[in-house]
């Protein structure tokens, strides 16, 4: 089992950037889960946004939306999962999930393959 704790949310005005941090206890299980970054917004649906592989080679993104103005990286050492968020725009607003999967495959993008999940940062662009 793992726990999930987000950090780095924010407010930010159109085309600013922000860093969030998904922070993995214990430490020690980190490398035994693929990750994915998540988001919500209000009155919709969550939506995959990004996932990397356990040893941080394989990157996925969500569509032409996010590609290009967002990275997701790994830091094993540090149990910690991180989602780069360049030239944001005010349809980025959302409360971002980070999220854990023990499990091989490729299915991703689906928020049903991951096991565990924290509870969120708010991330609000102003325009």
């Amino acid at each position: 089992q793992v726990h999930l704790v987000e950090s780095g949310g924010g407010l930010v005005q159109a085309g600013g950037s922000l860093r969030l941090s998904c922070a993995a206890a214990p430490a020690r299980t980190f490398t035994f889960y693929n990750m994915g970054w998540f988001r919500q917004a209000p009155g919709k649906e969550r939506e995959f946004v990004a996932a990397i592989g356990r040893g941080g080679g394989n990157t996925y993104y969500a569509s032409e939306s996010v590609k290009g103005r967002f990275a997701i990286s790994r830091d094993n050492a540090k149990a910690t999962t991180y989602l780069q968020m360049n030239s944001l725009q005010p349809e980025d607003t959302a409360v971002y999930y980070c999220a854990a999967a023990d499990r091989d495959g490729s299915r991703y993008y689906s928020d049903l393959w991951y096991d565990y999940w924290g509870q969120g940062t708010q991330v609000t662009v102003s325009s």
